[in-house]
């Protein structure tokens, strides 16, 4: 393993493995939806469709036609916290990856054209999110849940920002959050390290050395009562979510915290590239779904950089009695202070955990996507440390944390019921 930081502030990692002769080339901005501003929101991730675009040295659809004609792919995405950008190829065509990059940092365009074709894509897919009752609850829950952070508004940004935002300020927001110094890249696969280094090097030769200016929201305040929200719009069955304010990725409580999420729906993977309920023994599942009052409950916590949300939903049985069902979901989450996991449970939990972590990190790909998810969250050794910070948590760690976050007043609960007017 590399670790190195290039002269105009570009963090490096290179992790060589030889399972087949693949390559995979992942970049990551400190750049995301909490680095908005209201008014602005939703520009990071249309920044990130602009940089698939034309730049100085790549013509438009080229990325694509590049990376398909060499039996490879490549795909983007914009999260809350971070902005990331991946090439998988054949070994020999590094290279290919590298060039792609030290375009998209330093060279996109934003052809005012082009920019008007991208607000209507985006536009696009902002109405056919709007289509899902789950997007939409989810909005205003997150909007009830955080007085000002930017974590209450959706990725995607509000509909009367995009329609109103100019090509100026996109590009202004790309030059300031797509700095050398703000990013971090890796390479994972078939390649020799110090070869790959020098890969980087010439790649990135060119591009200077800027500082970054991306703002940072202040920390919203403490919440001191519950809050709750409905929503009744078309649909089929009622759906419950609740949110807690929980602890930021790093903290010392956001592990125990992590554990009862898999006591209560089954372990997942952190880097965002692997997961899935694995529930049927954990106790949401058997609260909720063998007594059949949901289809389906799960719970998920947020790997953020500021403090986020351990979250429970469910998509209740037709017939159930909501306000039971809210109530057997709260007492089975705030339970754990009281019922702290049993010994079997802690097992499994760590199991399965550590089976999600392995998928995720299957191919070079997964381990590109998880040492840079990791780097931009705090460090990349934290992607080897999982499983040894998981298994360390015990019982009484797991009751303490959820005496401290799962509390009412931390607590915000949302409804989605359906409108029987509009769905007949």
């Amino acid at each position: 393993m590399i670790e190195t930081t290039l002269d105009n502030g570009l963090t490096v990692l290179i992790r060589p493995t030889w399972s087949a002769p693949v390559v995979a080339c992942a970049v990551g901005y400190r750049v995301g939806g909490r680095n908005e501003q209201p008014g602005r929101t939703g520009i990071s991730h249309w920044v990130e469709h602009m940089t698939f675009s034309r730049t100085r040295g790549l013509k438009k659809g080229e990325i694509f036609r590049l990376t398909s004609r060499v039996g490879g792919s490549n795909n983007g995405y914009t999260t809350h916290d971070f902005t990331l950008y991946y090439e998988t190829l054949p070994a020999q065509h590094l290279d290919l990856a590298l060039r792609i990059e030290a375009e998209r940092m330093a060279g996109a365009l934003f052809d005012p054209d082009e920019t008007e074709r991208e607000r209507g894509v985006i536009l696009a897919e902002r109405s056919g999110s709007e289509n899902s009752p789950h997007f939409l609850l989810s909005e205003k829950l997150t909007e009830a849940a955080f007085e000002h952070h930017p974590y209450r508004w959706s990725v995607i940004g509000r509909r009367e920002d995009l329609e109103r935002l100019t090509r100026d300020e996109l590009y202004d927001h790309y030059r300031a959050g797509y700095a050398p110094a703000n990013a971090v890249l890796v390479v994972a696969g078939a390649v020799e390290p110090q070869a790959a280094l020098e890969a980087v090097r010439r790649a990135f030769a060119s591009v200077p050395a800027a500082t970054p200016s991306v703002a940072t929201p202040p920390p919203d305040p403490e919440p001191r009562e519950g809050r709750r929200v409905e929503l009744r719009r078309p649909g089929g069955v009622p759906y419950l979510t609740v949110c807690y304010r929980g602890p930021a990725f790093g903290h010392p409580d956001w592990y125990p915290l992590a554990v009862a999420d898999a006591v209560l729906s089954g372990g997942k993977s952190l880097s965002g590239n692997s997961g899935g309920y694995m529930g049927r023994t954990a106790r949401l599942y058997q609260a909720l779904v063998e007594t059949r009052l949901s289809t389906g409950a799960g719970s998920s916590l947020r790997c953020s950089v500021d403090p986020s949300f351990f979250s429970t939903a469910l998509t209740l049985r037709r017939g159930a009695d909501p306000a039971r069902v809210e109530e057997m979901l709260l007492a089975c989450t705030e339970g754990l202070a009281d019922a702290p996991p049993t010994p079997a449970e802690l097992e499994r939990a760590r199991v399965q955990s550590e089976a999600q972590a392995a998928y995720s990190r299957d191919g070079v790909t997964g381990q590109a996507l998880g040492l840079t998810f990791f780097q931009l969250l705090g460090h990349w050794s934290d992607l080897d440390a999982h499983v040894r910070r998981f298994r360390a948590v015990e019982a009484d760690e797991v009751a303490a944390a959820v005496r401290t976050y799962l509390r009412p007043e931390r607590r915000t609960v949302g409804w989605f019921f359906p409108d029987e007017e509009a769905t007949a």
